[in-house]
């Protein structure tokens, strides 16, 4: 998966929350100052270019909609972070957080309740 700027990032969740959108619906969601229509438009077709979302054409324009959910895109990211920084390990992951006070031991507590409920 190509890795997203935070606009890119941005624009993507608009088209979670929101659903299928024509670049004009999506801009009327922006926040002001609003970015300029050709922009928001040229972001739009680097996420088609990335096959992030796809269209579908009526007449002379086109309806965006997300390829990807959310939450492949979360776990993808996520793989990605803990490949680079963790060695692919979440165990370091999980101690990083525990090191840097991040998570604290009742939470962890809590998930590995979690994770013995899943295994019954």
């Amino acid at each position: 998966m190509k890795k997203l700027t935070q606009k890119e990032e941005e624009i993507l969740s608009c088209f979670w929350a929101k659903g299928p959108m024509f670049v004009k619906e999506l801009l009327e969601i922006q926040d002001d100052p609003k970015p300029h229509y050709n922009t928001l438009s040229t972001i739009v077709r680097i996420l088609e270019e990335k096959n992030y979302i796809g269209y579908k054409a009526y007449g002379n324009t086109y309806q965006y909609y997300a390829l990807i959910s959310e939450d492949e895109y979360r776990k993808s990211t996520l793989d990605n972070v803990v490949d680079k920084y963790f060695g692919n390990s979440y165990t370091r992951v999980v101690s990083s957080l525990i090191e840097e006070e991040k998570l604290s031991v009742e939470e962890l507590q809590d998930l590995i309740r979690q994770i013995k409920n899943k295994s019954k």
